[in-house]
């Protein structure tokens, strides 16, 4: 028999009991499209887990107060929440040659207004190196100069603020009011949207850090040269972890710490949340790809079961064919040729339902993104061939280890 009359006599052979054939590709159908659609959701949540944590900065490290909390309701001081200074940036950007960046910088909250327009908003009092190491990028007009940093009133905006004070306008050049200080527009910051913990990052403005410790926390009554915060990137990724341990050794000897003692500071190593998340999400992709695998064996187990019913069914016809001259192999092959057809059948529907699918998902559920793989996508409807010789070997080897006189018999 040509490859033409084993798939002429399969398909003849299929079309007789339809429906059966139709709910036997069914199981395949479901564990293709679930596999598409839970590796498409996984790959894609994966994917924009990744895009966020990178605007963190892989190469990147923030240092912090280590505050200790009041005990017996008794306040603490100024000095034991803020015990960073300036000094502590300038000495890491001296001393340590890895450190490619550093900036110290304040924040706080306050209304800023313009006209009859003002909205609440929260402020960043940063050095010349902060928007770099955090990756924020000017839209309009220009950053700070140099000459800004000696306390100028100047301010740039993010673009939620820019749209609420501004409308469709740029504010460039304008005045606005920042608590009680009137700051000048000097440019705009390009969006970032919402960071991966669902905070609105473009609802900012950024001021030099001098003017802010000046006209924004002025009544606070810091300590001199006093930040909350110190972020520093590396050249190179490799070198993180020792500019880190360089950084502790630097800060516990200026802030005169014994030896055994808790810092007053803690650093942060972004790229350590990096790798945590991206594992997880790799391990949770594989996760929903083994539930979907799961279904599609199930699927391809009742193939086997159908094809060993329709070998039973079918003796005395398997015996006919064998008494006129067939030989086995042309009745496994037929028998091969029926199972790929149900499997292949079922993965090419599989493989459409589960891209419409996927489609609904990021289409409904917006928060939910969604990454089609072509390669997710082709290694699909190999496992479904692979589902159909699989599955269908062991009907089709039975049919033809038949004996014909005993087939014809029956």
């Amino acid at each position: 028999m040509t490859f033409m009359d084993i798939l002429r006599t399969a398909v003849f052979a299929l079309r007789g009991n339809w429906m059966r054939s139709a709910l036997t590709s069914l199981g395949v159908i479901i564990g293709i499209a679930a596999v598409i659609v839970m590796v498409s959701v996984g790959q894609g949540t994966q994917a924009e887990i990744e895009r966020q944590l990178a605007g963190l900065g892989a190469q990147k490290l923030d240092i912090g107060p280590q505050v200790q909390r009041a005990m017996g309701g008794v306040r603490m001081s100024a000095s034991s929440f803020y015990t960073l200074t300036e000094g502590d940036a300038e000495a890491i950007r001296e001393e340590i040659p890895e450190v490619q960046l550093v900036s110290a910088s304040l924040r706080g909250s306050s209304q800023i207004v313009y006209a009859e327009n003002n909205w609440s908003t929260s402020w960043q009092g940063i050095q010349p190196d902060f928007l770099q190491i955090n990756g924020w990028q000017v839209a309009s007009g220009s950053a700070f100069e140099p000459q800004h940093f000696n306390g100028d009133k100047v301010v740039l905006l993010g673009e939620t603020v820019r749209r609420e004070l501004f409308g469709a306008g740029t504010g460039i050049g304008e005045t606005v009011r920042i608590g009680r200080t009137n700051f000048a527009v000097v440019g705009t910051l390009r969006p970032k949207g919402m960071s991966g913990f669902g905070r609105d990052q473009d609802d900012v403005v950024m001021v030099p850090l001098e003017t802010a410790r000046r006209r924004l926390m002025g009544a606070m009554g810091l300590p001199p040269g006093a930040v909350m915060d110190i972020s520093l990137t590396v050249a190179h990724a490799d070198d993180l972890a020792y500019v880190q341990g360089e950084v502790e050794s630097l800060l516990r000897q200026r802030h005169r710490i014994d030896p055994g003692a808790a810092d007053d500071f803690q650093v942060r190593n972004v790229s350590q949340l990096v790798a945590t998340r991206n594992e997880t999400t790799r391990q949770m992709s594989w996760l929903l790809g083994a539930v979907a695998t799961i279904s599609l064996v199930v699927g391809g187990i009742g193939i086997m079961n159908i094809m060993l019913v329709s070998v039973t069914e079918r003796i005395k016809e398997i015996g006919l064919r064998l008494a006129v001259g067939a030989g086995p192999s042309d009745v496994r092959r037929q028998f091969l040729a029926e199972a790929m057809l149900l499997s292949l059948g079922g993965g090419l529907l599989g493989i459409l339902f589960g891209i419409a699918g996927a489609l609904l998902v990021g289409h409904f559920n917006t928060d939910l993104p969604i990454q089609l793989n072509g390669k997710v996508i082709t290694l699909a409807a190999a496992f479904s061939v692979a589902t159909g010789l699989f599955f269908g070997y062991y009907p089709a080897r039975k049919a033809s280890q038949l004996d014909p006189i005993e087939a014809l018999r029956q």
